[in-house]
């Protein structure tokens, strides 16, 4: 816990999604799925990963169907942003220029979802949220509850990034350290370029070892910004 964040039996239950996950992603049924992973009955599956996954397997393994998710398009410091919102919390906050570039980008990610687009402002559920994005966009603290689907490595990349302090840079190959995987540098910048929470998911923190800032999902000047704000 000290080193990763992480008990022994936390580390196995994230190992135990992630390996649940990939086993619905190749279109597996869920009951050979949940016990490959190691799940010793459909009720300990749906005790222990339903609430990670933020919805059932079935309709995980079928790309998000039936999943309500709310959307709107806003101007921040950022530029024009899309902000989308499970029950659990944000799951989609993407940048761009172009407005229909960005909900095909949503609609591309969630593609058996149902998709709601509200009003800005006007939603009493997705209102006090997309305040709280742009307070953290702005570089001002607020309360961002997000639903994050990933593989179990990516949840350790990502819950490791959000321990980086504000205006501090860390390489690749340093988090990759961090997580004891020292060889998976590639593996932690493919787990930062599948991040879809921009500003509020950290992956803008995460540099070369030489100093440049590689890549960002966003375009490398917003990852300038970005941090520029925070060093200020």
């Amino acid at each position: 816990r000290a080193r990763f964040g992480l008990s022994p039996a936390e580390y196995l239950a994230r190992k135990k999604l992630g390996t649940l996950k990939a086993a619905l992603r190749e279109g597996r049924d869920v009951t050979t799925a949940l016990y490959d992973a190691g799940y010793g009955s459909p009720s300990r599956l749906y005790e222990q990963g339903a609430a990670k996954l933020g919805m059932t397997p079935a309709t995980y393994r079928a790309g998000g169907r039936g999943v309500a998710i709310r959307w709107t398009l806003v101007d921040t410091v950022l530029g024009r942003t899309l902000v989308a919102a499970t029950e659990r919390g944000i799951c989609a906050i993407e940048l761009g220029e172009d407005d229909t570039a960005l909900e095909r980008r949503l609609r591309d990610e969630f593609p058996h979802a149902q998709l709601e687009r509200v009003e800005a402002g006007r939603d009493d559920f997705l209102a006090p949220r997309l305040q709280a994005v742009a307070e953290r966009l702005a570089g001002r603290e607020a309360d961002v509850p997000v639903d994050l689907l990933g593989t179990g490595f990516q949840q350790r990349v990502w819950d490791a990034l959000m321990k980086v302090p504000e205006g501090e840079t860390v390489s690749y190959a340093g988090l990759a350290r961090q997580l004891g995987a020292p060889r998976a540098a590639r593996a932690v910048a493919s787990a930062c370029a599948h991040n879809r929470i921009a500003g509020v998911l950290p992956v803008h923190r995460v540099i070369r070892g030489d100093g440049s800032l590689g890549g960002y999902r966003w375009g490398v000047p917003r990852k300038q910004q970005l941090l520029a704000r925070e060093r200020g």
